[in-house]
């Protein structure tokens, strides 16, 4: 795909950022609901540090159903999130706010991703951000309609998706194009 992210992006850019299978390991057909369980992929540090350089706003936007399926409490989610975000700050990087969505995918009127909603929260907490100045970065294909639907660009983490206008690796292997 092949686009040139270092040249695009410029300071006044935001980047909205997928959690699990993005930031930390995803816990297949199940969920994170301690801090204990959190464990950050390879990389991450040092990607976070790279972008916390480069963007002006780092979003976190996550469906987190397990509080819908009654798994975790939202007070269980925020002590993830923080242990989260102080780890990520020691080492440089920084995530200016987290818009987390504890509805269940069956629930009528829901604003789970692909659903923009939380986008639109982003955009009221922050007036600057332009949605045509942001990347969605996600390893599932409901992370790119989401970007789509919002009318972001989008990187995947895999490898490949229809909707993606760009894939890497990891986080980190995406970070490496704004040192080059």
């Amino acid at each position: 795909m092949n686009i040139d992210w270092n040249q695009i992006v410029k300071s006044d850019w935001t980047l909205f950022l997928d959690r699990d299978g993005v930031i930390n390991e995803r816990i297949i057909w199940g969920y994170v609901q301690t801090p204990e369980e959190f464990h950050f992929l390879d990389g991450v540090f040092e990607a976070m540090a790279v972008f916390a350089k480069r963007f002006h706003r780092i979003v976190l936007i996550t469906n987190q159903q397990g509080i819908g399926k009654g798994l975790m409490t939202v007070a269980q989610l925020s002590e993830i999130h923080a242990m989260m975000r102080a780890e990520i700050e020691q080492h440089g990087g920084r995530i200016d706010a987290i818009f987390a969505c504890p509805q269940l995918a069956s629930e009528p009127d829901n604003y789970r991703k692909p659903h923009p909603h939380m986008a639109h929260m982003a955009c009221e907490r922050f007036p600057e951000i332009d949605l045509s100045r942001t990347i969605m970065v996600g390893d599932g294909h409901l992370d790119m309609e989401f970007g789509r639907n919002a009318g972001t660009h989008n990187v995947f983490i895999g490898k490949a998706d229809e909707l993606a206008d760009d894939c890497f690796g990891s986080l980190y292997d995406f970070s490496t194009v704004f040192t080059k």
